[in-house]
């Protein structure tokens, strides 16, 4: 009796048993079958914030250049070879474009065959509205646009890797941070997955990205975990970057060592590491600097600036050679050429690390990209561009001014006579064979008549000096708007930068503190009554009346979107800091305490390096802005009065052999007897537009070799860039004005004094 109850016991406990376990496991495989056909939340998110992040961060360029690929591919589909679409292939996903190898070799030859059309079209646009216009000028641009055209086709065909290269510049540009914010995280916590989402948080695009992609790439199963999708990323750059891949490979061993010791000295390694190796390849590059730097300097800047004083006598004796001839080569090939070389040199440059746009990070701080207006206690915003466009617009004007003035009243002419006397002269509408009047001192329009009977100008020297305001305005325009897009956020970031370079110091007091025993509430207020007076005793003071007066917790003092400490220092580095701070101090005080002073030995370590690369790069750069503010527009504004004077004494010349030829104080044709031709000198070009043509180019020149500057110092630093191109611009087109303007009355009076007595003798 006793048995067979026991045994119903056990077959009840058995069969509720069985129940027990057919119900789980049916409730697992439900929730399994849903983890399956959906994403996790988390994982959604995640892989949309990527998405959207990487819409908002890919370069404009990129977007432009995809649709041109994808519209070239339809259009007319080319097929690479295996070997270069493999290499194609690679370097569009190193840039994360969307596009395929067929519609970047079908662009390379779509783009130019629609460049040949549109210039061919545009080109022959004026014959068919004037008969006798000259074919010959129609000719050149159309053989010009099929020579550029064919020449744009390989490195159209080349265009990615080029972007991959560039892309490459400014990730690598950011490695040391990375690798700094991953050994500051984990030093605290080993969590490598949550290491690289802390460090993609704080740093800017395109590194950040790349991260993203790593995270995402194992969120949609590509790889099975971080260090696979870390691993396979990391492939990409053992060509390029080999420390930053040791470094990393540094950070993976620390999870496998079993003793606290060796797993923090494996991180301390891979952040000495790297900035070894990057002081070191630094080195290299800049004594190997020297020589394309040089060939740049001799090729784009000096020997075309120095060729421009032979150009006006060549003319003169050619006159098939037009105005629009030179603007060709000097303002289209010439830049172009220097462009391409510049962007060879910063292509070579070695892992580094340099400043961001904070405005880009931080949408608090894109309103200072504007110019800040208070009305009646509002605030109002006004873009730079309208008032860069204004004043581009006035100066232009003034430049143009001399055709303005000739289009409108075209009989119209002043002049300064052999007596310094202001007249107001006939200036010829028309070309034939009267005897040209008697010769002036100066002129301000100064149309003249060719040996072909065209009217031509104007030479005058008072068009020549109002011609100055055409580069004058590109230049203020320019440099006005870059000027007024960065001037406040650079500010801010100045701010931040001096907080930065003491911060490792204040970082190392306020870890003291905390290991003292204090609470990290009242460590902050200690700090900032010693460090009183500092950026980073201020830093540390709204910290801490956030905490006492407010009311506020630690983080919220530090990060809170209105009167968070970090609102008014916006600095990713102080931002990171802090975090790890906030962090550490859920572990207790003594994690926290060493947390904060090893982070103030590694931002030591990264200044030390940072002004060691300052050091190695001084002669360079010094030797480049000198070229930028005063060598480049002082020979040129000496060229441009020397070809002015010349100008204007062949012109003169031409004048008074012409009045010889046709019995001006003589007999007719007296000049015969000397066995010189009327139109022997020929006419040249008129100041007007060869100044117009080498103030662009002084321009263009000034612009190229600052953004080489910018890259050889600070990287991908778009900021600094726009701060220098706003400063450089204003201050070189200033200076070529003035000294333009000078040299050209000083050698056009000099040239006055002397044709005056060969205009008396001529007469005589």
């Amino acid at each position: 009796m006793f048995l067979k109850k026991r045994l119903s016991v056990e077959k009840t406990d058995s069969k509720n048993l069985k129940s027990f376990e057919s119900k789980y496991r049916e409730k697992i495989k439900e929730e399994f079958d849903n983890y399956k056909g959906k994403e996790s939340p988390e994982s959604s998110i995640q892989s949309r914030q990527y998405q959207e992040f990487k819409k908002q961060w890919m370069p404009k360029n990129f977007t432009l250049y995809e649709k041109a690929c994808s519209f070239s591919e339809n259009l007319l589909k080319i097929e690479p070879d295996p070997r270069e679409a493999a290499k194609i292939k690679e370097a569009i996903e190193t840039c994360h474009m969307n596009a395929t190898p067929a519609g970047v070799k079908s662009f390379s030859f779509v783009g130019p065959l629609m460049l040949i059309i549109a210039v061919t079209v545009l080109s022959f646009i004026p014959m068919l509205l004037d008969p006798l216009a000259d074919p010959a000028s129609a000719m050149f641009f159309v053989i010009f646009a099929v020579v550029l055209g064919l020449i744009l086709v390989v490195p159209l065909s080349k265009l990615p890797e080029f972007l991959a290269a560039s892309w490459r510049m400014k990730a690598s540009n950011q490695m040391v941070l990375a690798v700094f914010y991953i050994v500051t995280y984990m030093r605290h916590t080993s969590n490598l997955e949550n290491a690289i989402d802390f460090a993609a948080e704080h740093l800017p695009p395109p590194l950040s990205l790349d991260l993203k992609k790593i995270m995402w790439d194992v969120e949609t199963q590509k790889y099975s975990g971080v260090k696979e999708s870390l691993d396979a990323y990391l492939e990409g750059w053992k060509k390029d970057n080999m420390e930053f891949v040791e470094a990393v490979h540094l950070i993976e061993s620390s999870l496998y060592e079993n003793s606290e010791s060796r797993r923090l000295n494996s991180l301390e390694k891979s952040l000495t590491l790297i900035l070894d190796e990057t002081y070191e390849k630094m080195l290299h590059y800049a004594h190997n600097l020297q020589g394309p730097l040089t060939m740049l300097n001799m090729l784009g800047i000096v020997l075309p600036i120095l060729g421009l004083v032979i150009l006006p006598l060549v003319v003169s004796f050619m006159e098939q050679v037009k105005w629009y001839h030179l603007m060709v080569m000097y303002n289209v090939a010439l830049p172009v050429g220097v462009y391409y070389l510049s962007r060879m040199v910063l292509s070579t440059r070695p892992t580094g690390y340099g400043d961001t746009d904070i405005s880009e990070n931080n949408p608090e701080l894109k309103k200072h990209k504007n110019i800040l207006l208070n009305f009646g206690g509002k605030e109002f915003q006004l873009h730079p561009i309208f008032i860069a466009s204004f004043l581009f617009g006035m100066l232009f004007f003034i430049g143009i001014s001399p055709l303005i003035m000739h289009l409108v009243v075209p009989e119209f002419d002043m002049a300064v006579d052999q007596e310094y006397n202001v007249r107001v002269l006939a200036s010829p509408t028309k070309c034939d064979n009267a005897v040209p009047p008697a010769p002036m001192k100066f002129y301000l329009l100064g149309y003249k008549c060719d040996k072909n009977g065209d009217l031509l100008g104007p030479f005058g020297v008072g068009a020549a000096i109002l011609s100055l305001f055409i580069p004058l305005s590109f230049g203020i325009g320019l440099g006005i708007y870059y000027k007024l897009r960065s001037e406040n956020v650079m500010k801010i970031r100045d701010e931040s930068k001096k907080l930065e370079n003491e911060f490792a110091g204040a970082l190392f007091q306020l870890g003291n503190r905390i290991g003292d025993g204090l609470p990290v509430e009242i460590a902050f207020s200690k700090v900032a009554d010693v460090m009183s007076g500092t950026v980073s005793g201020k830093f540390f003071e709204l910290v801490s009346v956030n905490i006492t007066k407010l009311g506020m917790n630690v983080e919220e003092a530090i990060f809170d979107p209105k009167r968070g400490a970090i609102v008014y220092y916006p600095s990713s580095l102080i931002e990171s800091s802090m975090k790890v701070l906030v962090e550490s101090s859920k572990k207790g005080p003594l994690v926290a305490s060493q947390a904060l002073i090893n982070v103030s030995e590694y931002i030591k370590q990264i200044h030390r390096v940072d002004e060691r690369l300052k050091d190695l790069m001084a002669d360079t750069i010094s030797s480049l802005q000198s070229q930028i503010s005063f060598l480049t527009p002082a020979i040129s504004g000496i060229v441009i009065g020397i070809t002015s004077m010349i100008t204007g004494i062949i012109g003169n010349l031409s004048d008074n052999m012409k009045r010889l030829s046709q019995g001006i104080g003589g007999e007719a044709g007296s000049s015969a007897g000397l066995g010189f031709s009327p139109d022997f000198f020929g006419i040249g070009i008129p100041t007007f537009y060869f100044q117009f043509i080498v103030g662009v180019y002084v321009v263009q020149i000034i612009y190229i070799m600052t953004v080489l500057v910018n890259g050889i110092r600070n990287g991908s630093d778009s900021l600094a860039e726009r701060y220098m191109l706003g400063k450089n611009l204003m201050n070189s087109t200033i200076m070529y004005f003035f000294i333009a303007l000078v040299v050209m009355l000083i050698f056009n009076m000099v040239a006055g004094l002397v044709m005056g007595n060969v205009g008396v003798t001529a007469g005589t």
